[in-house]
């Protein structure tokens, strides 16, 4: 490594200073002088959030498997640092050499949350790049942005050089080695980012003309010029088995929210939740084979000696080898003492006897997620998940040990009434109540204790609710205040806890969640008033974006409190996520009535994904 681009003096002066320093177990090291293109990868967040991203891990490895390309780490610094960086004007760097991001070919940032969107302008701002992408030249590097935000790009989309949609193994080959010509040629920026968007998956912001009617609403979304798609349809690996996965993933130098191996054992859902953006556009489903899963558990802790795994996919209870994998995990790994972690499990019969195999005597919580308090809101969301099969999942849970449940809820949900709302406050109860009637008195240890965790609805580009209003911000509130309220009439009160998110930040995620270019103004004045890791309610300030909106002479409840018509063109219309609008429109009038549709396996519904000719749908079709 070369030298840190901290002094000691600095290092010891901020919270954390291995979050600076890289050399990480398994980092990569390769001679800057001997590579074609460096890649900056930015995840822009705290270096622990960032370090236990499979996304990021996958692309790391992935690129850096290329002899012409070394790619690098940077995570946003935090706000101890973020001082001492503006103050001594030291430029933002990378881990693996620490370089000057700025010195880079390419910047790129995974988008996995909207309340990052001033963190990126950190990141810009730090390494001493323009923030606006206008403004950049071919000595900038090309800023790339990619992840699910990307499926609606607009709001950001005047920081960004391009946006990548869909899955980064698929088209980061030709994107390379088109930059390799750019960069040894004459070709003009523009010249590349015409080119770039030719290339499968590529949305360049710049080559469309975006107009709005009087109302603020959109007109039209056109390209520019004649070789630009009028619609960038998404990328996505078909063979799944074959796709690139880290067989020496990071090790991070300090504990991450995930530290542990992670198998991605399916990617995609087959339930189709409507509220669920990860649902739709990670469709079609697929998943990998055991064998394959097998070999890569092996390899994966050999090589970083961790003592966890654990399971990734949307829905880990759908997954088809799900049994024969545990079987071979817990006799594999059990000698060596490895912890196995299964999230994302529907709480049934077969779950919970896995979950009694891979756990030890003291019961963990077990989370479910219910997502709405009656059955009727319930089928309106497309949950699939009715009362008996909750209770049931309770009791088996209760007779196989555990004592404490998490419960999962939304509040706002589409047609949602009082009555939905109380519903939290008396499944919550209904469920404690299953204990008592369960568990006989001399086998309790411990009291049973039900959390149920409420979060605000945030409606979401490429679902059935994308055209859904949001509730206003005292409407939020007592919506919460109201099953707080009839959490306290509870018999079983003492057991039960109710907890709920802030309301100003939900709020500002429906903003950008489905906003247009015009709020890319009031990102950027946000942040110069001071807005960053706006995810962390202890740095949000709303009050920040209040002053933002009346400097740039907007409203944001136009974005939250409206219900838009299926008829209105809207600001990620341009963007092709493999699903139809006419199944979103169908989905969004089931919802209306209450209808639920099957899943996936049970029943194609005819969304748009089978045009990828892999997962779910072609295996309904042989």
């Amino acid at each position: 490594m070369e030298t840190l681009a901290l002094s000691d003096e600095i290092l010891m002066s901020v919270e954390k200073p291995a979050r600076y320093i890289g050399n990480e177990y398994n980092m990569v090291v390769k001679d800057p002088e001997q590579v074609e293109i460096r890649y900056a990868f930015c995840f822009p967040d705290v270096y622990e959030i960032g370090m236990s991203h499979l996304g990021m891990q996958i692309l790391y490895d992935m690129l850096n498997q290329r002899e012409d390309t070394y790619c690098e780490r940077v995570y946003s610094p935090w706000p101890d640092l973020d001082r001492i960086l503006r103050d001594k004007k030291i430029p933002l760097f990378t881990l693996e050499t620490q370089s000057p991001v700025r010195d880079f070919d390419i910047l790129g940032i995974t988008i996995q949350y909207e309340m990052c969107y001033t963190n990126i302008l950190q990141v810009l701002d730090l390494s001493q790049i323009p923030i606006f992408a206008k403004d950049r030249t071919k000595e900038h590097p090309i800023v790339i942005g990619g992840g699910p935000c990307a499926y609606n790009p607009e709001p950001i989309a005047d920081f960004f050089d391009l946006f990548y949609i869909g899955e980064g193994e698929v088209s980061y080959p030709p994107l390379l080695e088109l930059y390799k010509t750019y960069k040894k040629s004459s070709m003009s920026k523009q010249e590349f980012l015409l080119k770039a968007a030719e290339i499968e998956g590529i949305y360049v912001p710049s080559l469309y003309e975006v107009t709005y009617n009087a109302d603020g609403t959109i007109e039209t979304i056109q390209p520019k010029y004649e070789n630009v798609p009028a619609k960038v349809k998404k990328v996505i690996v078909t063979d799944f088995n074959a796709a690139p996965y880290p067989m020496k993933p990071l090790v991070p130098m300090l504990r991450a929210t995930q530290d542990r191996v992670v198998l991605e054992i399916m990617r995609g859902c087959i339930r189709g939740c409507r509220f669920c953006q990860a649902g739709m556009v990670y469709r079609p489903t697929r998943q990998k084979d055991c064998e394959t899963m097998k070999k890569y558990a092996e390899t994966m802790l050999r090589n970083t000696g961790y003592e966890d795994i654990s399971l990734s996919s949307l829905s880990s209870s759908d997954y088809e080898y799900l049994e024969e994998l545990i079987k071979f995990l817990i006799e594999q790994m059990e000698e060596n003492h490895v912890n196995i972690s299964l999230p994302s499990l529907r709480i049934d019969a077969f779950s919970l006897d896995v979950m009694r195999k891979v756990q030890d005597v003291r019961k963990v919580s077990l989370t479910f997620a219910p997502e709405a308090g009656t059955q009727r809101l319930r089928d309106v969301i497309n949950k699939g998940l009715t009362e008996e099969m909750i209770v049931n999942g309770a009791r088996e849970a209760f007779q196989g040990g555990w004592n404490k449940v998490k419960l999962y809820f939304m509040l706002g949900l589409p047609t949602e009434t009082d009555e939905d709302a109380e519903g939290i406050a008396l499944l919550s109860e209904r469920i404690s109540e299953e204990y008592f009637a369960t568990v006989p008195k001399e086998e309790r240890v411990g009291s049973v204790q039900i959390t149920a965790s409420a979060a605000y609805f945030v409606p979401k580009p490429f679902t059935p609710f994308q055209w859904a209003p949001m509730l206003d911000r005292e409407a939020y509130v007592n919506r919460a205040y109201h099953v707080k309220d009839t959490f306290n009439r509870m018999l079983n009160k003492k057991r039960l806890k109710f907890t709920y998110h802030d309301q100003d930040i939900s709020i500002l995620e429906g903003v950008f969640a489905r906003g247009d270019r015009k709020l890319c103004g009031v990102i950027y004045d946000a942040y110069m008033d001071g807005a960053i890791f706006d995810a962390w309610t202890e740095f949000f300030d709303m009050s920040r974006y209040e002053r933002a909106f009346e400097k740039n002479n907007m409203d944001y409840k136009f974005y939250t409190e409206r219900e838009r018509s299926v008829d209105e063109i809207l600001p990620w219309d341009h963007i092709d996520a493999g699903i139809s609008k006419d199944f979103l429109i169908r989905e969004w009038e089931n919802a209306q009535k209450g209808i639920v549709s099957q899943n996936c396996r049970s029943f194609c519904q005819g969304c748009g994904a089978a045009s990828f000719g892999g997962g779910v749908c072609f295996e309904s079709k042989n």
